[in-house]
């Protein structure tokens, strides 16, 4: 039988990712969950990925290009994003924390 897996704040730490942001993440078998900091003026550049991506930001907004579209993502909204889009991802002026949940694990974050 499978067994929850219990992670306190403590064991919760904070990696570098892209310059200007940091990250941890918690995984299961097919699913993933990322938290992220990110500085202000910070870029993920275009990239896209087998796995789907959904979004919260928690605080700040969070910048999403997708098809030539640029799409300001708030606190407490969503985005959601299937497999293979290429998307690349900025701040502004503001820090931002966000939530991602990914299915299935990206292959950059797979231990």
């Amino acid at each position: 039988m499978a067994k929850a897996t219990y992670y306190p704040r403590t064991q919760l730490t904070l990696q570098a990712d892209v310059v200007g942001a940091k990250m941890w993440g918690v995984a299961l078998e097919q699913t993933m969950l990322t938290y992220f900091e990110v500085q202000p003026y910070c870029r993920f550049e275009t990239h896209q990925h087998p796995s789907e991506q959904i979004t919260m930001v928690l605080s700040g907004v969070l910048f999403f290009e997708v098809n030539d579209e640029v799409i300001a993502v708030g606190q407490g909204e969503v985005i959601a994003l299937p497999c293979h889009v290429p998307h690349a991802v900025f701040t502004r002026e503001q820090a931002v924390t966000a939530v991602d949940a990914w299915s299935p694990i990206p292959e950059k974050y797979a231990r």
